[in-house]
């Protein structure tokens, strides 16, 4: 009797595990993390690493996590915490990036909120004079995506990939619902609107002298995920591509072993500086080790339990230690291996 009550309550945590997406992670799950020093301007961000230091906010009396800050020459971002929204961060958990030309500013990512693309809007101006042109989404999901509402009422055009399109239709009630709980009363204003113009596999915007590349590379984190590619800088802004500094999340949708392939032709691009959809500023080495090498290092753990006959169970139990220090590890590294347990099951 008491092995099969132990039995029960494993499969109800399995249940758990994969039903919660991460915007549902417990409040525990709040901690922020990020190194504290930025890369040099114009030179390769090779010394950061995954290692990080807690602080709950780092721009206190914004809406920001963090303000913006000079990546390099034309290029900056503001780093969002590497935790799941909050109303500490006021749902800045990504990095909110912009680029400065001489006939413009493109911006990547809306924001999660009204206010948020507001307060991010307000830090543009005291930086430079250039009118913000364009305003790009990194993919469908609500931190990149709720602020669109705000920009649009600036008369600046919204992009994003058809797919994105989609999942922001799909998902729109959801995203309302989940943005209110979070950050409450600092949700005013927010409202879901549809991008104003789409592509599928790229789109090129000319400005100012510099060539913006808004790339598809292929399937990866989730639906419409883009990259913005800057050949002239070797610079790449890549979305929920590449993540740094925090563990990332698998979704019920995300195909593992598609992003490893996809990931070929990220790397393809030799960028010498990579702003990550989350985390700090880094390199390809950086992202590599936190994105593509722990998606391969996970499949082949889960890979050998499967193929010993192992479960479900046992799949939870793989050995992720080497990424235990970053945050959200401790609620989402056991999800991740049920989720390509459950997919390899069938591949």
């Amino acid at each position: 009797m008491k092995k099969q009550l132990q039995i029960l309550l494993m499969l109800v945590l399995a249940t758990l595990l994969l039903g919660c997406e991460s915007g549902d992670l417990p409040a525990e799950s709040t901690t922020q993390s990020q190194t504290n020093t930025a890369p040099a301007a114009e030179q390769p961000p090779a010394v950061l690493s995954g290692e990080a230091l807690y602080r709950s906010d780092k721009a206190p009396g914004s809406m920001l996590y963090d303000k913006p800050r000079k990546v390099i020459d034309g290029v900056w971002s503001a780093i969002g915490a590497t935790a799941p929204s909050t109303y500490e961060n006021a749902g800045h958990n990504n990095n909110l990036s912009f680029i400065i030309t001489a006939e413009g500013v493109l911006v990547i990512n809306a924001g999660s909120s009204y206010l948020l693309a507001k307060a991010l809007h307000e830090e543009i101006k005291k930086i430079t004079d250039q009118p913000v042109k364009y305003v790009v989404l990194e993919n469908g999901q609500g931190h990149a995506a709720l602020g669109s509402g705000y920009w649009q009422e600036q008369g600046v055009p919204v992009i994003a990939h058809v797919d994105a399109v989609r999942e922001i239709e799909e998902n729109a009630a959801d995203l309302i619902d989940r943005n209110q709980k979070s950050i409450k009363e600092k949700a005013e204003g927010t409202r879901v609107v549809m991008p104003d113009k789409t592509f599928t596999d790229q789109m090129v915007i000319e400005m100012g002298g510099e060539r913006i590349e808004l790339i598809n590379l292929g399937p990866s984190h989730s639906p419409g995920d883009i990259v913005v590619w800057l050949p002239k800088k070797r610079l790449v802004i890549s979305g929920d591509m590449a993540f740094h500094q925090r563990l990332l999340p698998i979704f019920e949708h995300t195909d593992t072993a598609a992003w490893i392939k996809t990931w070929d032709k990220f790397a393809a691009l030799d960028a010498q500086y990579v702003i990550p959809g989350h985390g700090e500023p880094t390199n390809m080495a950086e992202v590599t080790r936190y994105t593509r090498d722990y998606l391969v290092e996970l499949r082949a753990k889960v890979a050998a339990v499967i193929d010993s006959g192992g479960s479900l169970l046992e799949a939870y139990e793989v050995d992720q230690s080497a990424y235990a220090h970053l945050p959200t590890f401790e609620f989402l590294a056991k999800r991740n291996a049920g989720r390509v347990f459950q997919a390899m099951e069938f591949e």
